[in-house]
C-alpha cells in the first residue's frame, strides 16, 4: 500500500490547494490595492478641487481674510510666497506636514513654521504618506494638493482625508480575504481529494481484479464502469488485452500439446527400432533398421525446423527484407519438379525475405502435389496493386467448412491423415504466417476441379 503523500489523490489535492491559494492571493491583493488606489485618488481629487475653489476666489480679488467659509474643513493652509500664513483649517490643527513627506502630531497650528512644509517634489499635486509612522494604529490617510494663485501671491494647500467608511469597508474586506483565501483554497483541495478518490475507484477495482487473475484464469475480465470516460476505455482495453492473452495462451497450450504429440510418435518409433536392434542383433538387418531410424530422424528434424520457423514468425517481421521478383521464386521452387506447370504474368515484385517466400511457395506446391491426381499449376499476376500467387491442383479439394481451419497449426483433414502419413499439419500454417509477416493474406478460393490456394502480397513499390 503506497504512503498517503505518494498517492495520486494527495498530489492532485496538494496541487489544487497551492494553485488556488496562489491564484486567489494574487487576485485578492490586486483587488485590495486597486480599491486603495481608488480611495486615495478620490481624496486627492477632492483636495485638488478644494484648492482650486480657493484659487478661483482669490483670483476674483477676494482677500485671504475673507476665505474663512472656504478654509474651514477644506483647506490645510494658505500662505504667501514668503511663507506667511494667512489662513488655516481648524479641523487639522493637530496634524502637520513634516519635511520628509510624512505627518506628525502638533499641539497647535501656530507651531507650524514655513520650513516645516517641504512640497518641492509635489509642485501641482502632492500626495503625502499615511499619518504618523504606524498607519494601522492611526488609521488615517491624508492627501494634500498644492496650488498657486493666479497672481502667484499665495500657495494653497488643499487637504482631504480618505473616506473613512470606504476605508473601513476596505479594511474589513482585507481581513476577510486574509482569512477566507486560505480557507477557500483548503476547501478546493479537499474537493479535489474526494473527486479524485471517487474517480479512481474503478481503477482500484481494475487493479484488484488484475492482481487476482493468474496465468490459468485468463477468462476473467475486469469490471467496466458505465461512464464513457477514459477509465471505461482503460477497462475496455484491459479486457481486450486479456482476451488476446487468453487466446494466445490457449493457442500456445494447444500448440505445445500437439507438438509433443507429433514428436512423441517418431521418437517412440525410433526408440522401439533401436531397442529391438540391440535385443536381437542377429535377427534384424541393421541396414534396414538404420534406414528406418534415419527416416524418423529426418521427420523429427523437419518438424523441429517447422516449429522453430513458426516461433520466429510469431515474434518478428522478415529480417532480410528486400525487393524480390516472384518469377525468380517460382523458377527456384519448381526447378526439378515433375507435374507442375508455371504461368507467370506481369512479373510482380514484392518486398520481403526471399528465403521465406520460397518456403511459402514450396509448402503450397508440396501440399498440392500430395493431393493432386494429375498435375499442379502455379500462376503469378498483379490484381489491384497486389501480387497474386495461385496454386491449383486437381485433387479432391478442400470442403468449405474447413477452408479457414486448414491454416491452423497441426490441423490435418481426415482425408489428409489417411493419405499423408508424414505430414504434421504445419505446412499451410507456415504459409499463413509467412504471408501475414509480409503484409499479405492467404485463402482457399472456390474451385470446382480441386483445390485452389491464393496468396496476395503488397507490391514492392506500394509497400515502400
Amino acid at each position: 500500500m503506497p504512503k498517503a503523500w505518494r498517492s495520486t489523490r494527495f498530489r492532485v489535492a496538494l496541487t489544487s490547494f497551492v494553485t488556488s491559494l496562489v491564484a486567489l492571493s494574487v487576485v485578492s491583493a490586486w483587488l485590495v490595492l486597486d480599491a486603495q488606489n481608488r480611495l486615495g485618488n478620490g481624496a486627492a481629487q477632492v483636495a485638488r478641487e478644494r484648492a482650486a475653489a480657493v484659487v478661483h476666489v482669490l483670483n476674483t480679488g477676494a482677500a485671504p481674510a475673507d476665505l474663512g467659509f472656504l478654509v474651514r474643513g477644506s483647506i490645510y493652509e494658505v500662505t504667501t510666497q514668503t511663507g506667511e500664513r494667512v489662513a488655516s483649517c481648524p479641523g487639522l490643527r493637530s496634524r502637520a506636514i513634516v519635511p520628509d513627506g510624512g505627518f506628525a502630531y502638533r499641539d497647535s497650528v501656530e507651531d507650524l513654521k514655513p520650513g516645516d512644509i517641504d512640497l518641492a517634489s509635489r509642485e501641482s499635486v502632492g500626495c503625502a504618506r499615511d499619518l504618523g509612522d504606524d498607519p494601522e494604529r492611526n488609521g488615517l490617510r491624508l492627501h494634500v494638493a498644492v496650488t498657486v494663485s493666479g497672481d502667484s501671491k499665495y500657495r494653497i494647500y488643499g487637504a482631504a482625508i480618505v473616506d473613512e467608511s470606504g476605508q473601513a469597508a476596505l479594511d474589513s474586506v482585507r481581513v476577510t480575504l486574509l482569512v477566507g483565501v486560505p480557507v477557500i483554497a483548503l476547501l478546493i483541495g479537499a474537493i479535489a481529494w474526494f473527486a479524485v478518490r471517487r474517480s479512481l475507484r474503478p481503477v482500484e477495482a481494475i487493479r484488484s481484479e488484475v492482481a487476482e487473475i493468474g496465468a490459468h484464469d485468463l477468462s476473467r475480465r475486469v469490471p467496466a464502469p458505465d461512464s464513457a470516460d477514459e477509465i471505461a476505455k482503460l477497462a475496455e482495453t484491459m479486457n481486450t488485452m486479456l482476451a488476446r492473452l487468453d487466446t494466445a495462451v490457449t493457442r500456445q497450450s494447444r500448440f505445445t500439446s500437439d507438438a509433443s504429440h507429433e514428436l512423441r510418435t517418431p521418437l517412440a518409433s525410433l526408440r522401439t527400432q533401436l531397442e529391438v536392434l540391440l535385443a536381437h542383433p542377429d535377427r534384424l538387418d541393421w541396414r534396414d533398421a538404420c534406414r528406418n531410424a534415419l527416416l524418423d530422424i529426418t521427420r523429427l528434424q523437419d518438424l523441429v525446423g517447422d516449429l522453430v520457423l513458426l516461433g520466429k514468425l510469431d515474434n518478428a517481421e522478415p529480417d532480410r527484407a528486400a525487393p524480390v521478383r516472384l518469377s525468380e521464386v517460382v523458377e527456384s521452387c519448381l526447378s526439378g519438379r515433375v507435374g507442375v506447370r508455371a504461368e507467370i504474368r506481369d512479373d510482380p515484385m514484392v518486398y520481403g525475405d526471399r528465403g521465406r517466400l520460397e518456403r511459402l511457395l514450396r509448402n503450397l506446391v508440396d501440399n498440392a502435389q500430395r493431393h493432386a491426381r494429375t498435375g499442379v499449376e502455379v500462376r503469378t499476376s498483379i490484381v489491384d496493386e497486389f501480387a497474386v500467387v495461385t496454386v491449383t491442383d486437381d485433387g479432391p479439394g478442400i470442403p468449405a467448412a474447413d477452408r479457414e481451419r486448414v491454416f491452423d497449426r497441426f490441423v490435418r483433414l481426415d482425408d489428409g491423415r489417411a493419405r499423408d502419413e508424414g505430414g504434421a499439419g504445419l505446412g499451410l500454417a507456415i504459409v499463413a504466417e509467412i504471408a501475414h509477416a509480409h503484409g499479405g493474406t492467404v485463402e482457399v478460393a472456390d474451385y470446382g476441379g480441386g483445390a485452389r490456394l491464393v496468396v496476395r502480397l503488397p507490391l514492392a513499390e506500394v509497400r515502400s
